[in-house]
């Protein structure tokens, strides 16, 4: 990896490509969980999505650094599909491998807490773009 060449991506580049690429979120909903403009959040996705075509079509590592950001404090809500337990996972710990009730590896976060339903509720994201 030490002799590969880089491209660098923000924070919120790889915030953005989370919300909208993995989450699925629409711009609107996807630019309010970062506290952006929607045209805003756009110049920051599209400039991710060119970073990370770059890295993949020229063989580059990728770099995450820099940006203004706040981790937002809270939780995240997940659910075993196996024994249908529900817990609690405080935002910036990894996502759970197992169960804690019945050690399954089938668990998601809860339909409830995902993306698009937690508008409204104070928790729109992981990470929010800092005042500058």
């Amino acid at each position: 990896m030490t002799e590969l060449d880089e491209t660098s991506l923000a924070v919120d580049e790889l915030e953005a490509l989370r919300l909208k690429d993995l989450d699925g979120l629409d711009q609107e909903k996807a630019a309010a969980a970062m506290n952006v403009s929607q045209p805003t959040f756009h110049r920051i996705l599209d400039s991710s999505h060119k970073k990370v075509a770059d890295a993949l079509v020229n063989g580059k590592a990728i770099r995450i650094e820099g940006g203004s950001y706040m981790v937002k404090e809270g939780t995240r809500l997940f659910k075993c599909y196996d024994c249908k337990n529900e817990w609690q996972e405080p935002y910036g710990t990894p996502r759970p491998g197992k169960c804690p009730k019945c050690s399954s590896t089938n668990l998601h976060r809860a339909p409830q807490d995902r993306g698009y339903a937690r508008r409204g509720r104070g928790a729109g994201g992981g990470l929010k773009r800092g005042q500058d």
